[in-house]
């Protein structure tokens, strides 16, 4: 039966690294030791013999032997000097795999709250829709109950926005802190800078071309690979056309970490050959609908 080896992790691999270089260093010390004392106790020889006397020959002898175990001694005390820098290189890359090991485990623990929190906003937006449409469709009217209807639209369409922004917020963060810079502050999404209409409902997206729509009497553009608040009734259409994308899509989450969220872009020129008119592109869609209609 044939048994297949784990893959060591890069933590796992430089902790192995870092202990065969100290039993290394533990070995070479050993030696040294074993060098120096033998070097101290032939000084010592060659000191007794100087001064008693004897011959050049003996003399020359324990001079030469006493020479080769300095030497011996300066040899394995360059090899530990040596291995003590590797250490000190092992060290510091376990010390940089292990930080690294602890970002990308907190990086995916806050993408699995991000996650969780997306799995959660269609449940409260049918429920609140539940209740809207308790309302809307009763066969009685009551003033106090259309007005109850009308706030849970509004903190419907509140939440559902808060929770788009707070999810991209969060896989922000998860991609600077992969990166190292989780402290660092990060750019309000392009969205954030420009006041939405009243009474249009828009989307958190990810755009995959530079795109131009219009919010009742303003006109909005963004370039390609940005995070930007569309329109929700221009939303099919640009995600039909392959234009834009959800913010949890899978190609989006590597689409940032290459591009970013795009906050640092500069906006697509009008003459742009790439800029995509959504509203053009709906009204297309719509005329040729009634078209295959008709």
């Amino acid at each position: 039966m044939a048994f297949f080896k784990r893959e060591l992790s890069p933590v796992e691999r430089f902790e192995t690294a870092l202990k065969l270089k100290l039993a290394e260093r533990g070995k070479l010390a050993a030696r040294l030791s074993l060098a120096d004392k033998a070097l101290a106790e032939q000084r010592t020889t060659t000191e007794k013999l100087a001064v008693s006397g004897a011959s050049n020959a003996r003399l020359e002898k324990a001079e030469a032997k006493m020479r080769a175990d300095e030497e011996r001694a300066r040899m394995l005390r360059a090899e530990v000097a040596d291995i003590d820098e590797h250490i000190v290189s092992a060290e510091r890359a376990l010390a940089e795999a292990t930080a690294q090991r602890d970002r990308e485990l907190l990086a995916d623990q806050i993408e699995a709250l991000a996650a969780s929190i997306e799995r959660a906003v269609p449940n409260f937006g049918a429920g609140a829709a539940a209740l809207v449409d308790a309302v809307t469709k009763a066969a009685t009217q009551v003033a106090e109950a259309t007005q109850f209807s009308a706030s849970v639209d509004a903190v419907r369409r509140e939440v559902l926005s808060a929770a788009d922004l707070v999810c991209w917020e969060l896989r922000t963060l998860a991609v600077r802190t992969r990166a190292g810079n989780a402290n660092a502050t990060p750019a309000a999404p392009r969205a954030a800078a420009q006041a939405p209409s009243a009474g249009i409902e828009l989307q958190m997206i990810y755009t995959l071309n530079p795109l131009l729509w219009r919010e009742g009497s303003a006109v909005r553009t963004a370039p390609a690979f940005a995070m930007v608040a569309l329109p929700k009734a221009l939303l099919p259409v640009a995600l039909r056309h392959q234009h834009a994308d959800y913010l949890n899509a899978r190609r989006v989450q590597t689409l940032m970490h290459v591009h970013g969220s795009g906050e640092a872009k500069a906006e697509p020129a009008p003459d742009d050959p790439q800029l995509v008119d959504l509203d053009a592109l709906a009204v297309g869609a719509q005329q040729s609908a009634q078209a295959n209609v008709a």
